[in-house]
């Protein structure tokens, strides 16, 4: 009986291994990989990060026609957030450019930002507390006003928005991160570089992602940075700004961006509305935690002091200095603006933060990008952090649209490297010129007081030179 029931078994064996044979090849192969590949998938483009310049950048691709058939994957390790425009003001925001304004038209996010709430910046006034320099931009010589302000929040918003509305081209998996890269001709044992060879993304939910191109935009401490052995230099600036909601008075139009040079570092404020703005006050870590710790009423008097104080001018610097504003007087001068006193601070709205500068040498490996704080991160002096991380993300787009178009690979290092040479030109002068600002003003040695007094002046005469800065910096 047991040897006719083996018999029957191995009967049973081989009529299944013959009518396996018989199915059509077609069918064995999706046999065969659907049971050794559950939890790997494929996609053209992966994006790591989630903030406002990695979700720019997936809306950007989103909405590109020419890239409507690619899927597109956008990992955000935080969840996803539900928002409406509180009363009060967020302490963290940003100086949007024209040219962000552009970018952000473009994908259908500008109209949320001006729903909820943004404010314009129509003049500009930047000072040294050691001498009576100045240097004031207007927005006489553009078509836009110089800036707008808005809240981090709003932007994120208005970007989620965006994002919602081209669901069926990315897709977003919130609480999802990386855990791990393979990277062709970095990652140790998978040194092909060739066309066919993908990045592998391991994520934490243990699904193995394969792009075409993985895109780093997660932040200054990025993953993908380190993963594909990008070179970096870097500076601790030993600083730490302090940001704040102001209310101020209101007998002042509140459309001016106000900026003053401390021997500390640069303080300023920036307009939210007819009567609040958004304060970023660079200076030493020891006084920062003081500025925390003091009172609301001890606050708001050292943030005024701060902009009106006269214990730091050089006497010698202001004589030379007025001697020479009266030559230029004769092409015509600027005079200075008060800026608005503070009344009060908003509860709970201080905060600081330590600033550094991070450059990568190169943005690009084969079938990687980094972008915005990813690639460079600068001081806040100039407000334009997030406009060259935009700036990154309008580039890179148009390049991989024109890459599909050719029919080329859109992780191929001939176009990637077209972003990076186009990006490191935009960004590298802005990098050295306000590092060796922050140098340049971080002393009240009287010879580099005297220099950079006279050199501010004089660049404030020059009509034409202010108005290549303006364009410089609104595009």
């Amino acid at each position: 009986m047991a040897s006719n029931l083996s018999f029957n078994r191995c009967a049973l064996c081989f009529a299944t291994i013959r009518s396996m044979r018989t199915l059509p090849t077609t069918f064995r192969k999706i046999h065969t990989q659907s049971s050794t590949s559950t939890n790997e998938e494929t996609a053209d483009i992966v994006i790591s990060g989630g903030g406002m310049v990695g979700t720019a950048m997936a809306c950007a691709l989103g909405h590109e026609e020419l890239l409507k058939d690619k899927k597109i994957v956008l990992l955000e390790a935080a969840a996803k957030k539900s928002y409406s425009v509180p009363e009060t003001f967020s302490n963290r925001t940003c100086a949007i450019s024209p040219s962000s304004v552009d970018l952000l038209n473009s994908i259908g996010a500008w109209q949320e930002v001006e729903q909820m709430r943004c404010h314009p910046v129509k003049r500009m006034q930047v000072w040294d507390s050691c001498s009576d320099a100045l240097i004031a931009f207007s927005k006489e010589n553009l078509l836009d006003d110089l800036a707008y302000i808005a809240e981090n929040n709003v932007i994120e918003e208005s970007l989620r928005r965006s994002l919602d509305a081209v669901s069926d081209s990315v897709d977003v998996r919130y609480q999802t991160s990386a855990k791990s890269f393979v990277i062709p001709g970095v990652t140790p044992g998978h040194s092909e570089t060739h066309q066919n060879s993908w990045v592998t993304v391991g994520l934490h939910d243990n699904t193995v992602l394969k792009t075409k191109l993985l895109i780093g935009a997660d932040g200054i401490f990025s993953a993908v940075r380190k993963a594909g052995e990008f070179h970096t230099l870097q500076r601790d600036y030993k600083q730490t700004a302090v940001v704040a909601t102001l209310q101020v008075d209101e007998s002042i139009d509140n459309s001016v961006a106000w900026q003053r040079f401390l021997p500390t570092g640069p303080i300023a404020m920036l307009p939210l509305s007819s009567k609040y703005s958004n304060l970023i006050w660079t200076t030493t870590p020891d006084e920062a935690r003081n500025l925390k710790e003091i009172s609301e009423d001890s606050f708001v008097d050292a943030v005024n002091d701060a902009f009106w104080h006269d214990r730091d001018r050089n006497d010698m610097v202001v004589k030379v200095g007025g001697m020479f504003q009266k030559v230029l007087d004769t092409a015509g001068g600027t005079f200075q603006q008060l800026p608005p006193s503070v009344v009060g601070v908003q509860t709970n709205s201080r905060a600081s933060f330590p600033l550094g500068m991070t450059h990568a040498s190169n943005y690009v490996l084969h079938r990687v990008a980094l972008l915005g704080d990813a690639a460079h991160r600068i001081h806040p002096l100039a407000g334009q952090g997030v406009n060259l991380g935009f700036g990154d993300v309008a580039c890179l787009r148009d390049l991989l649209a024109e890459a599909v178009s050719n029919g080329s690979d859109v992780g191929s290092l001939l176009h990637l490297t077209q972003y990076e040479t186009s990006r490191q030109r935009a960004v590298l002068p802005v990098l050295a010129t306000i590092d060796a600002l922050q140098r340049l003003y971080s002393t009240d040695f009287t010879p580099v007081v005297l220099l950079r007094s006279l050199g501010l002046q004089a660049t404030n005469s020059m009509g034409f030179v202010k108005d290549y800065i303006m364009r410089g910096a609104s595009g």
